[in-house]
This record gives structure tokens, C-alpha cells and sequence, in this order.
């Protein structure tokens, strides 16, 4: 279970950097085809319809898929000036009462992400661009990094739960 655990949440990390590039191509791409307009005239005229739309999902698809990944490898931001003057059995506690009201936080943004996105689905809604995309499509993204997020938690939660001990690294130790 924890080799497929990690390599889904490494999976969700590569496609989230996916994203970033796609964002640079496409974002590099118009910046090329404004330049060709100022240097040739409105004669030569070109944009990529939507473009600033599929930046814009693919920037909400990066952001909330790299959330698991990066939970697991340690890299979200932790307080732990408080929790160093904590001793053993309080630190725990901290750490497991931290992990299982992000489990909790996340599992209810999942919850309402999925209704969100099956409504979207169900009414047919569409982005207003210039081209129209169905909004369930990158919703789903969204949906799926929050679940993994959810499923990361709980994940940490029982390593924690077992170790007897944060099995969260400090990236400042490190």
C-alpha cells in the first residue's frame, strides 16, 4: 500500500509540473505572437483563442494536484517554532490533532468540490472564452488533488498514529 500511496501522489507531482510547463509553452506561445504583430504590422494579427483560460485551468489543475505530493515530501510551510518547546506526548498530540483537522478540512472541500463539479456536469456549464469548454473538464483536477490532499492526510495521520512519533520531516533540519 505505501509504494502505490507514493507513487500516485509522485504520479499527481509530475502531472502538476506538467501543467506549469504547459503554461509556459502556451503563455511563451502569445507572447511570441504579439511580437510578430509589433514587429510586422496588425497585418499579421494572430492569438491563441482562450489562451489566458487554459493558463488559468492549468494553473488551478498544478496548484491543487501538487498539494498531496507536496504534503508527503514535507514542503508546506509548518509552525514549528511552538511545537520545539513541546515535549514527546504533546508534540504527538499536536501533530495528530494538526493531521486530522486537515483530513477533516480537506475531506470538506473535496465533498463540495465533487457536488461542484457533477453540477457543472449535470447543467452543461461552459466556460465564457472564446472557446467553450465544458467547466467539469478542469474542474476534475481540482476534485482530484483535493481528494488526494484528503488521502494524504489520513495517510500521515495513521504513519503518525503508528510511529508513535511526527514522521513529518522538518525542512529546516534538513
Amino acid at each position: 500500500m505505501r509504494k502505490f500511496l507514493d507513487t500516485l501522489y509522485n504520479a499527481a507531482g509530475y502531472a502538476a509540473a506538467g501543467f506549469i510547463v504547459l503554461i509556459c509553452l502556451v503563455v511563451s506561445a502569445q507572447v511570441v505572437l504579439n511580437l510578430i504583430t509589433k514587429i510586422f504590422g496588425a497585418a499579421y494579427s494572430m492569438t491563441i483563442p482562450s489562451y489566458a483560460d487554459f493558463a488559468g485551468f492549468s494553473l488551478a489543475a498544478a496548484s491543487f494536484l501538487a498539494l498531496a505530493y507536496t504534503l508527503n515530501a514535507g514542503g508546506h510551510i509548518r509552525v514549528t517554532l511552538l511545537l520545539q518547546t513541546f515535549g514527546r506526548i504533546p508534540r504527538l498530540g499536536a501533530e495528530l490533532f494538526s493531521l486530522a483537522l486537515g483530513a477533516g478540512l480537506s475531506g470538506f472541500a473535496t465533498f463540495y468540490m465533487i457536488r461542484l463539479n457533477y453540477e457543472s456536469y449535470d447543467y452543461g456549464d461552459l466556460s465564457t472564452g472564446i472557446i467553450a469548454i465544458p467547466l467539469w473538464f478542469p474542474q476534475l483536477a481540482t476534485s482530484t488533488g483535493l481528494a488526494l490532499l484528503t488521502i494524504a492526510f489520513v495517510d500521515l495521520f495513521v504513519a503518525t498514529l503508528k510511529a508513535g512519533e511526527p514522521v513529518l520531516k522538518n525542512m529546516e533540519q534538513e
